[in-house]
């Protein structure tokens, strides 16, 4: 299976930043340990014209040349360098390069992504450029996808992805998150499920099996992109719904097979993970490659 990172271009961040900015290192070195197969490639670095599919003009210039204001950089919550700018557009080509590899093999994944938070004209919560959706777009316009579906279980909504593609009608964006986290006031995907506080693996498994049955009832999509944030663990800071490691193994599963039997590739990408531990984060990201890697055509 191809994965594609930019670990290597890294964000200077202030002593005591709570992104946890080294686990994109930490999982490419651990899935690679995990995962013999795998091939692990540098991503490439999404251009204007490509950022554009999804995102205004101006914001795209404003963030490139560091004219965002305070309060625009705030809500981004990272401090504007050009390292930030080239990890932005680098995460995005990586995505773009999943859903191309996927069409391939099945199953392709970003060691990072999911960069859902962003909207046409702002950023917010970490995400600058919103990945699923120029990567959405980049594959119609390639002619490779007609129909793509954005399946995002991060535990925070994909409010960005929701408005960017609220009037478009060929990709559906089903987010499955905790009703009581950020962002505290929601966009409208096309389908939400929003799950109380401390809500287990039994009661998100069983959620999750009848949003997609009613995903695929109303869309049959060409390509999935898959947002498999590390958040919904029992340990991390800004989650609240409590899955155990195996639950989280199983709802992976739960995606990828609905798309094996459907014979759809599947883009995935690593989305959000605080965990207070940060090897419990990489942990759950490991296991998704591990998971998704066998679902790859030429998995042996």
């Amino acid at each position: 299976m191809k994965a594609f990172y930019s670990d290597h271009f890294v964000l200077p961040l202030p002593e005591g930043h709570r992104f946890p900015m080294q686990k994109y290192r930490l999982v490419r070195e651990g899935a690679v340990r995990a995962v013999p197969a795998l091939e692990v490639h540098e991503a490439p670095a999404a251009t204007d014209g490509v950022l554009a599919l999804a995102h205004h003009p101006d914001y795209i210039h404003r963030v490139s040349a560091g004219l965002l204001a305070p309060a625009e950089q705030k809500a981004i919550g990272f401090p504007w360098s050009p390292q930030m700018v080239e990890r932005s557009r680098r995460s995005t080509g990586a995505t773009i390069a999943a859903c191309r590899a996927a069409f391939d093999a099945g199953v392709a994944a970003n060691l990072a992504g999911g960069t859902h938070h962003a909207y046409a004209d702002k950023g917010e919560g970490f995400c600058i450029f919103n990945d699923s959706a120029i990567a959405a777009r980049l594959m119609q316009a390639e002619r490779k996808a007609r129909r793509v579906a954005i399946v995002d279980l991060d535990v925070h909504q994909g409010n960005g992805t929701a408005s960017i593609l609220a009037r478009d009608d060929s990709v559906f964006t089903l987010s499955l998150h905790a009703e009581n986290n950020f962002p505290f006031s929601k966009e409208c995907s096309d389908l939400d499920v929003a799950l109380p506080d401390g809500t287990g693996d039994d009661a998100y498994l069983a959620a999750l099996g009848q949003a997609l049955s009613a995903m695929f009832e109303r869309f049959m999509p060409d390509l999935i992109i898959y947002l498999a944030g590390a958040d919904p663990h029992e340990g991390d800071r800004l989650g609240r719904l409590k899955l155990s490691m195996d639950g989280l193994a199983a709802r992976d599963r739960l995606v990828l097979g609905h798309a094996q039997r459907r014979g759809i590739p599947v883009a995935v990408t690593m989305a959000g993970g605080y965990g207070k531990n940060i090897q419990d984060t990489v942990a759950v990201h490991v296991q998704t490659i591990g998971i998704a890697a066998t679902y790859c055509r030429d998995h042996a």
